[in-house]
């Protein structure tokens, strides 16, 4: 049975656990392999053997002080066509980076542990997982507790003729996107950063999030009011956010 369709009122919070992304603001998927997980969605493309797309909502509650044992990387039993495995990545250069990090995943071990199947991780270079878009992960925990929650979607820009790794050919993208709205639904930015390390600041990878649209084919939100999915996606403005 289909969920009940949700009204848009972004004066009221949405009716759904802390560390789950309500169904209402699910991205369209251009594989229809969406799955959900009790910390979040992601939407699978075996083509290149990773997700198009992981969302999740973000508050305070889930990036806590408990630190949990790291468990082994493994392929994701709901994925039917099997996930990758974790061993195109040894020896490849890259690192297993984590599309929802584990860090945003503490309210709970289950949650935590989920972020470690193979259907959440990217090959990442080691100088950009640990550097830019490590920043841009704890920026976005900053926001998530300065604006009393976010819903939070990420992923690799998948595009013909990429790199790839292992002899499942995983694909390494060439940009990773993040885009952010707050939870009353009056604030979104769109980050795409290109996969290199770099010290330039956040805001230098701002980017409306109908051009991510363009380069991934996938709609973000699409549930939004089209008044407001056209204002907020169109816009490239940093100011309104806290940098």
């Amino acid at each position: 049975m289909a969920p009940k369709e949700e009204v848009w009122n972004p004066s009221v919070e949405t009716v759904t656990p802390v560390i789950t992304l309500s169904f209402y603001f699910y991205p369209t998927s251009t594989t229809g392999v969406v799955i959900q997980r009790e910390g979040f969605a992601f939407s699978y493309s075996e083509e290149f053997e990773q997700s198009e797309w992981v969302a999740y909502s973000l508050s305070s509650l889930d990036f806590s002080n408990r630190n949990f044992n790291r468990p082994f990387f493994i392929e994701d039993p709901k994925v039917k066509s099997r996930s990758a495995d974790w061993r195109n990545y040894k020896k490849s250069g890259y690192d297993k980076g984590h599309l929802c990090p584990a860090g945003d995943r503490k309210s709970s071990y289950k949650a935590f542990e989920e972020t470690f199947y193979t259907s959440n991780i990217s090959p990442q270079l080691h100088e950009f997982n640990d550097g830019v878009w490590n920043r841009l992960e704890q920026k976005v925990r900053y926001w998530a507790k300065k604006y009393d929650g976010l819903y939070v979607v990420t992923g690799g820009v998948l595009s013909d003729n990429l790199k790839s790794i292992g002899e499942e050919n995983v694909a390494v993208p060439n940009y990773f996107y993040k885009i952010l709205m707050t939870k009353d639904g009056k604030k979104m930015i769109g980050f795409l950063v290109p996969h290199e390390d770099s010290e330039k600041a956040l805001y230098e990878f701002v980017m409306d999030v109908n051009t991510i649209e363009k380069m991934t084919g996938i709609d973000f939100f699409p549930k939004l009011p089209d008044a407001v999915e056209n204002k907020m996606e169109k816009s490239n403005d940093y100011k309104e956010w806290s940098f």
